[in-house]
């Protein structure tokens, strides 16, 4: 149906949906408005709709804990952490925000892949930032459970795992929710998870400002991290779909 001015009310359904529109709308804005058009490159899912704010989020987060880390004080085993932790970020979202604008099956099925890969490199520098901290400490006697972000910290790890782990045997290996029509209607719950997750992320990167180690030498402000995240949920969020979240 047209409106006054010629142009549709609804989208068009894409017989590759099942004749549903639910995965074209966002949880702000109209029904397309941060979906993968057909011959769009899966690239530029990272920039559709608010994607660009997050983009910058995530850059933003980068340049200013590398900056702080390079330009103060020398460089130290324990200055992997947050080198590795912010970069291991950067491409944990672009993983979300390269999977959340598909909606036909062909897309999602490039999407996920893609998805896993940039999951699996995630794990990988996570993985480095954690490992040499634990070095560190045992090299020096530190004590664990220091702070806030010592607790959220090690949470945010086993989340992480546990999440990669759903994902991938999902993905990869099926048949051990029975079958692939059992395994899909997890995915939803994956979904949620991640997205909780990052939210967790963004507490455990903020209570790091909170740390000795950033009061005395990096001296990265609370309040420019908060901005930070703040534009990352605004980057991330309104792109999510309602029906992938059985909404």
């Amino acid at each position: 149906m047209a409106s006054a001015t010629g142009i549709p009310q609804h989208p068009p359904i894409n017989p590759d949906d099942g004749g549903e529109q639910g995965d074209l709308e966002p949880l702000l804005g109209r029904p397309g408005d941060a979906s993968q058009r057909d011959d769009a490159p899966i690239i530029k899912n990272l920039i559709i709709g608010t994607g660009v704010i997050a983009e910058a989020a995530g850059v933003l987060l980068v340049a200013s804990v590398w900056a702080a880390v390079f330009l103060n004080g020398p460089l130290i085993l324990f200055s992997v952490h947050p080198l590795a932790q912010s970069v291991g970020l950067l491409v944990l979202i672009q993983s979300i925000l390269v999977l959340q604008p598909t909606h036909t099956g062909a897309q999602k099925q490039v999407g996920q892949k893609v998805h896993a890969g940039l999951n699996f490199l995630a794990f990988v520098i996570f993985a480095v930032g954690v490992v040499s901290i634990e070095v560190n400490k045992f090299i020096n006697n530190g004590v664990h459970f220091h702070s806030a972000h010592g607790f959220l910290g090690v949470i945010s790890s086993f989340w992480l795992l546990a999440q990669y782990v759903v994902g991938f045997t999902m993905f990869g290996v099926p048949k051990l929710y029975g079958g692939e029509a059992n395994a899909k209607k997890v995915w939803k719950y994956h979904r949620l998870s991640g997205y909780v997750l990052l939210l967790f992320l963004a507490a455990t990167v903020i209570s790091a400002t909170q740390t000795d180690y950033n009061l005395n030498v990096l001296g990265i402000k609370l309040w420019a991290t908060v901005v930070i995240f703040v534009l990352l949920i605004i980057g991330v969020f309104p792109r999510i779909k309602k029906q992938k979240l059985g909404l």
